[in-house]
């Protein structure tokens, strides 16, 4: 077993190098050392087909509950079927809603209804990033709202990069909210069997309680710049919004289709709907109100990041399967003394942390058995340790131009606009208010959960 151990650390490793060194293309990376630990942990090491078999866990799919939540939550030690078909069936919903003009429209909306002043557009701007990564992925969010910030910021005269930095915070923040809003919530509550309500009653509740403070400050960080800007007398310049919509039928349905998808997800603890079955028929309802467009929304799907998922859950199961986890677990668990507090604070803070370098899906997906692992052996609220990974995988990614994908989105926008967005003018103003974030989630969980 322990060269099994030591092949299934040096192959996790491997990947993390790989995806953070950008060697080759990360989805490449985690799908070459999932074959390696199929092949060579599983196979050479362990000689055992059960592992492989979990490691792939294609039965999943096939269970009454991977559609329809009929008792207690079961959970995969392998590929997490229920977080890829959900993600892809909001990719699928978003492209639709792209196609039609939806995200363009609403932020000329918004710009419009505040008369186009610097100040106002940049407070509803943080707020629409935060409330739109609540159901949205936060990279899709970014990509849109970034790009509609650098020509306002051309048509008003003004510096887009503070407002694309505060777009890119709440973005994070809004995404730590519900189950469906960050990738690593997506893996935290398919894996724990956790619904929207739970999310919302938890993180929500720090999340909604940080933006507040969130939009304060960074309205202090920036107010000498908005206000040497705001100039009245601009919207006669700006186009109508009205022109962003490329099909009004199309936008019609898109926006229809993507509200009862937020419905279906506040009430799937009720309905008893998984996300994967959720997702399903958001994808299905796009793909047939498309109609003849529905080939090049399935060809611009992000296939890449799909497959990245794939191979990622493979690596992580060869470190769950071989017992590595719960090593960790138990290194964690001496270094608190068993103290719950502090296994929390380690938690969140070390998350963050970690987050800040390094892609926080995988980390998110490793650290799950952990937590598990914490729960059993020393007694530990698994619930707690779960919010308190969900916060600091979340938020600690805004501490850096590379923590999360969001933020190379949005700092690449910005450049390609001749708005280059140095390391230096970056930490300076996120790290802070990543800090921030995490020490006030730290207090909630203290005070709520202790």
């Amino acid at each position: 077993m322990l060269i099994a151990q030591v092949s299934a650390v040096a192959i996790f490793l491997t990947m993390f190098f790989l995806i953070v060194t950008e060697k080759v293309e990360r989805h490449i990376a985690t799908l070459g050392c999932g074959f390696l630990t199929l092949t060579v942990v599983f196979g050479l090491c362990m000689r055992s087909g059960r592992a492989v078999l979990e490691a792939l866990s294609l039965y999943s799919i096939f269970q009454p509950n991977f559609w329809y939540q009929m008792g207690a939550a079961t959970t995969s030690t392998g590929i997490n079927w229920e977080t890829i078909t959900f993600i892809a069936g909001m990719m699928i919903m978003v492209e639709g809603m792209a196609e039609s003009g939806f995200f363009r429209w609403l932020c000329m909306e918004i710009a419009k209804l505040v008369h186009y002043r610097p100040i106002p557009i940049f407070l509803t701007f943080m707020v629409m990033s935060a409330v739109l990564s609540m159901f949205i992925d936060s990279i899709t969010v970014i990509l849109f709202l970034a790009a509609v910030t650098v020509e306002l910021a051309r048509l008003l005269e003004l510096d887009p990069v503070p407002m694309i930095l505060s777009e890119i915070f709440c973005a994070n923040l809004g995404g730590s909210a519900t189950m469906c809003g960050d990738p690593p919530n997506i893996i935290i509550g398919t894996s724990l069997g956790y619904s929207f309500g739970d999310f919302i009653a938890n993180t929500g509740l720090m999340s909604a309680i940080s933006l507040g403070i969130i939009v304060i400050y960074f309205y202090f960080c920036f107010r000498k710049d908005l206000r040497s800007s705001d100039r009245t007398g601009q919207s006669r310049s700006c186009p109508d919004p009205k022109e962003a919509i490329t099909d009004r039928r199309s936008f019609l349905v898109s926006c229809l289709i993507f509200g009862c998808a937020v419905a279906l997800l506040i009430t799937h603890a009720q309905t008893r709907l998984t996300v994967s079955c959720i997702g399903t028929v958001i994808a299905l309802a796009t793909l047939i109100a498309a109609g003849p467009r529905a080939k090049g929304i399935l060809m611009r799907l992000d296939y890449k990041t799909l497959l990245f998922f794939m191979g990622l859950f493979v690596v992580v199961s060869g470190l769950e399967q071989t017992g590595v986890l719960e090593l960790l677990a138990a290194l964690i668990g001496r270094a608190s003394g068993g103290n719950a507090m502090l296994i929390a604070a380690i938690i969140i803070w070390g998350s963050a942390a970690a987050s800040a370098f390094i892609d926080n899906i995988p980390f998110s997906a490793t650290m799950i058995p952990v937590i598990k692992s914490l729960a059993a052996v020393q007694g530990a609220d698994l619930h707690t340790m779960a919010w308190a990974l969900s916060m600091g995988t979340d938020i600690g990614g805004n501490a850096t131009p590379i923590g999360a994908s969001a933020n190379v989105v949005g700092t690449s926008i910005a450049a390609k606009s001749g708005h280059a967005i140095s390391w230096g003018r970056y930490c300076r103003v996120m790290a802070p208010a990543t800090v921030i974030v995490i020490f006030i989630s730290m207090l909630v969980i203290f005070v709520r959960y202790f």
